[in-house]
């Protein structure tokens, strides 16, 4: 890893996740992380996420993960923003920093795999049956997140494949990611196995 705790990009990301997906009202929206994008509206609600993602091996790093997103437009181009982040590792915390400007800070984390997920002061996610397709499909988007005032954008691609699953959220009213406390997702999808390459080559 050289000089840094972390390894250059790409990273070669592998282990599973659960995505909540939501309708919020523009009033109640977290910014995104840069004013250079604009959040995409749908009848006066903006498309909210928020994910646990468990990396595990052959991943350069392992580790736990919480965040929320903001789907945005750069001019007509959809980007992801990444709003709010948390991990379990300082390593994962350093690089995503200052390889991507993704603003992650330290949480800690209990994660019984499969079944229940909690991010200390954070969310909670329990999870019932999940019902998978029979293929993985491939997937291909990018991050936009704000680096002293520069839209700074990260290619993502990769292949997973997906479920849906009837997941049970828990925000604190009170709490970093409050504005999704009490609200029902649209549906929570599972991706189990993933493999993601985050970055440039």
């Amino acid at each position: 890893m050289g000089v840094n705790a972390y390894p250059a990009e790409p990273w070669d990301l592998h282990g599973h996740a659960y995505i909540g997906v939501w309708l919020v009202p523009v009033k109640d929206l977290p910014a995104p992380h840069s004013s250079a994008t604009r959040p995409i509206t749908v009848l006066g609600r903006g498309i909210v996420s928020a994910a646990f993602f468990v990396y595990e091996r052959p991943s350069p790093l392992t580790y736990d993960e919480i965040m929320s997103t903001v789907l945005v437009r750069q001019g007509w181009r959809p980007r992801v923003s990444i709003t709010h982040i948390w991990v379990d590792s300082a390593a994962s915390r350093d690089g995503g920093r200052e390889l991507w400007a993704i603003p992650k800070e330290l949480a800690d984390f209990d994660v019984e795999p499969h079944h229940a997920y909690d991010a200390h002061g954070i969310g909670t996610l329990t999870v019932p049956r999940v019902r998978h397709l029979p293929f993985r499909l491939p997937l291909g988007f990018t991050i936009a997140q704000d680096r002293a005032g520069t839209l700074q954008v990260s290619p993502v691609r990769g292949r997973v494949r997906l479920g849906v699953t009837r997941g049970r959220w828990s925000f604190a009213a009170g709490g970093p990611v409050g504005f999704l406390a009490g609200r029902r997702p649209l549906l929570t999808l599972a991706a189990r196995p993933f493999r993601l390459i985050f970055g440039r080559s």
